[in-house]
């Protein structure tokens, strides 16, 4: 899904994966080694890592655009994980995108 209808707000991103048992530590170490890096990135609002009770890692994103997301999303190291996760997870990853609706104070506008 892409913020299409509306390309002047920042985009949400946020959902769950549960890693199978056997790799669950290797999962946590390279989710948040995508952490720092990632907010660094142009157009990154925010990025947070958590991790659920029962084992699942949440992750919470919020991106100036939906370019920024795509080019965020094919950053070499990002690109390799998510083309390996079926290998990683349990199951598909349970993720949503969304336009926010509220203003985002520190977001900058999106080049016309």
């Amino acid at each position: 899904m892409t913020n299409t209808d509306r390309p002047d707000r920042p985009i949400a991103l946020y959902g769950f994966l549960r890693p199978r048992p056997e790799y669950a530590d290797e999962v946590r170490r390279v989710l948040s080694s995508f952490v720092e890096p990632t907010r660094r990135e142009p157009g990154n609002l925010q990025y947070h890592l958590h991790e659920h009770e029962d084992g699942r890692f949440f992750l919470y994103e919020v991106w100036r655009s939906q370019e920024d997301l795509d080019q965020h999303n094919a950053t070499p190291p990002l690109a390799a994980f998510l083309g390996s996760l079926s290998t990683f997870l349990e199951d598909a990853p349970e993720g949503y995108f969304d336009t926010m609706l509220s203003p985002y104070p520190e977001a900058e506008p999106v080049p016309a």
